[in-house]
């Protein structure tokens, strides 16, 4: 498994279902459908996800900072 980031290709509004669903193993569009089908139930989903956003960090870059000299 791979630590909780939010990827910085394959995402779509802020990364946190594409994040989640690298974490977990699962498809990304399959973690979709699971936050749009968890919405229609009671609960803070939508504050959750925000919170996410923010909280998670970006994943870092393929690229090095050593190899771009900063």
């Amino acid at each position: 498994m791979s630590a909780l980031a939010r990827p910085r290709d394959g995402r779509w509004i802020g990364g946190v279902c594409a994040g989640l669903a690298r974490r977990f193993g699962i498809s990304a569009n399959t973690m979709r459908i699971i936050f749009v089908v968890s919405c229609l139930l009671p609960g803070p989903q939508f504050l959750l996800y925000l919170a996410l956003w923010v909280l998670l960090p970006n994943e870092k870059s393929s690229t090095s900072s050593a190899a771009t000299g900063w």
